[in-house]
Parts: C-alpha cells; sequence; structure tokens
C-alpha cells in the first residue's frame, strides 16, 4: 500500500503542474493535490517515509511533503516553460505517463492522463481553471494500478505562484 501511496500522490502533483502550464508566470511555485488516499500516509511508519523518499529520489525526484491527506511540493517554471503551448513533463516520464489531449477554453483546461509504465498503469483526467496567472484549481480523477495492486482517487489540486526567484528549485523540464 506505501508504493501506491507515493507513485499517485506523484501523479497527482504532476497532473497539477501540467494542467497548469498554459498561463503560468514563471517562477517558484507551490502545488498541493488533495486525496482520501494521501490522507492514508500518516499511517506509514517514518523509516517507511524515510525509504520511499528514498526511492523516490532514485528516479529522480523528491518526496512531495505529505500532511492532512494533502502533498505538496514546490515546482520551478522557467520562462520557455511558461511560454510552451504544451505541458512539461515533470515527473510522469518517471512514472511512465503521459498527458493526452491537452485543451484549453478561456481559462478552462482539460486533459487525459495515460500511465503504461512497469509499475504503473492506467488512466485518467484533470481539469480545471486559472483564476489568474498566479493560480488554478481543479481535480484530478486516476484509476490503474501501482505493481499489481488497484488504485483509484480523486483528488483536488491547486496551483499559486510564490516569486520570480525559484532559489534552489531547478526547472522540472
Amino acid at each position: 500500500m506505501r508504493q501506491p501511496i507515493l507513485a499517485l500522490s506523484l501523479v497527482l502533483i504532476a497532473a497539477a503542474a501540467h494542467s497548469a502550464e498554459n498561463n503560468m508566470r514563471p517562477g517558484l511555485w507551490e502545488m498541493t493535490a488533495t486525496s482520501n488516499l494521501l490522507a492514508l500516509v500518516r499511517q506509514i511508519p517514518p523509516d517507511q517515509m524515510q525509504k520511499l523518499s528514498n526511492l523516490a529520489r532514485r528516479y529522480g525526484f523528491e518526496m512531495p511533503q505529505i500532511q492532512d491527506g494533502a502533498a505538496t511540493s514546490r515546482v520551478c517554471i522557467s520562462q520557455q516553460m511558461a511560454d510552451r503551448k504544451i505541458p512539461p513533463n515533470l515527473y510522469h516520464s518517471q512514472s511512465g505517463c503521459s498527458a493526452r489531449n491537452a485543451t484549453r477554453n478561456g481559462s478552462s483546461y482539460t486533459m487525459d492522463l495515460v500511465c503504461a509504465g512497469a509499475d504503473l498503469t492506467g488512466s485518467g483526467k484533470a481539469q480545471g481553471t486559472f483564476t489568474s496567472a498566479e493560480s488554478f484549481s481543479g481535480r484530478t480523477e486516476f484509476s490503474g494500478a501501482v505493481r499489481g495492486t488497484p488504485v483509484s482517487d480523486q483528488a483536488v489540486t491547486s496551483g499559486r505562484w510564490i516569486g520570480a526567484d525559484c532559489g534552489s528549485v531547478r526547472p522540472a523540464n
């Protein structure tokens, strides 16, 4: 159950960051996903969380902060990423996931999420709305399997621009 929670939390956070790219200000963003599955993280002993964090680093990313059913991470969006008309990859390539059929209509966005990796398979949908170039909110749904364990969850996602300087956080893509 521990690894499915990690994998799904990373997919939900990445979907939030994916979704927000088209109209973002470059700089440091805080991305959050809140779900019932993430609420189970508090049941994982600290030594197991450290092992999961080490596993995440091995795949090339930092474990998001997970507290009270919410996974929060900081993401650096470069000017080049903000100028693109397609979303950045962020964690998706490491998990075997990709965003497809991304569309934008005014301030609203939708996209399909397809995962076909060795450890994570399934599909989902992300949708939401930009309230400004500095914030968005939305919803992500995902159903699939992590290492053969079925997972199905919905998450409320949000992002807020923190500032132009990313500090020590490197651009995701």
